[in-house]
């Protein structure tokens, strides 16, 4: 089909130029040049008659290398069109992932970030654990100094009573009873 487009596009401009040519032959040349002429009656008017079908035929020449022409500039317009399609495509495709790798960097330092921020807080309860656990040592060994002393009072009063079983001796054995009684519970 193509082909034969390409062929009646070529019609005009080649019927032109033989129309051209035979309005030539017909003007400028006479039976005494060509015996074929001789069979022409009236040359001029044949003449006359291959011009006005050469204008005629200028014209479609015309019209048809116009819209050949309008049918180039549209192609190169739809070409330059999707070269800029596509540079626009690939702009937009360059800026999405472009974005995609900066939301992709701001979630990997928020990441870092808040692991950052879990291992000071792990740091910071695993501190106030050693913390409480020392308080809670130093607690213990403060209590078990004070029963201690307690216990050592009292065998000190019960020897001291045993030993001398005097009045002031009674007192101070009291003192420690009344002394365990007080922190039974606490001891």
């Amino acid at each position: 089909m193509n082909r034969w487009i390409n062929l009646l596009t070529l019609l005009p401009s080649t019927s032109l130029t033989l129309l051209i040519i035979s309005i030539a032959f017909l003007r400028f040349y006479n039976e005494t040049d060509f015996t074929l002429l001789g069979q022409l009656t009236s040359p001029r008017l044949w003449s006359n008659r291959l011009t006005l079908a050469a204008l005629l035929v200028a014209v479609v020449n015309l019209g048809v290398e116009w819209n050949r022409r309008n049918r180039e500039t549209d192609r190169l317009a739809e070409a330059e069109q999707r070269r800029s399609e596509d540079q626009a495509r690939a702009m937009a495709q360059r800026a999405e992932e472009k974005g995609r790798r900066e939301e992709e960097e701001r979630r990997r330092i928020e990441e870092r970030a808040e692991d950052e921020r879990r291992r000071r807080e792990n740091r910071a309860r695993a501190a106030a654990r050693r913390a409480e656990e020392a308080n809670r040592r130093a607690e213990a060994e403060k209590q078990a100094t004070r029963r201690t002393r307690v216990e050592i009072e009292r065998d000190l009063a019960l020897l001291n009573f045993l030993a001398d079983p005097s009045e002031d001796n009674r007192n101070i054995l009291r003192q420690a009873i009344a002394l365990l009684l007080e922190y039974r519970d606490s001891l």
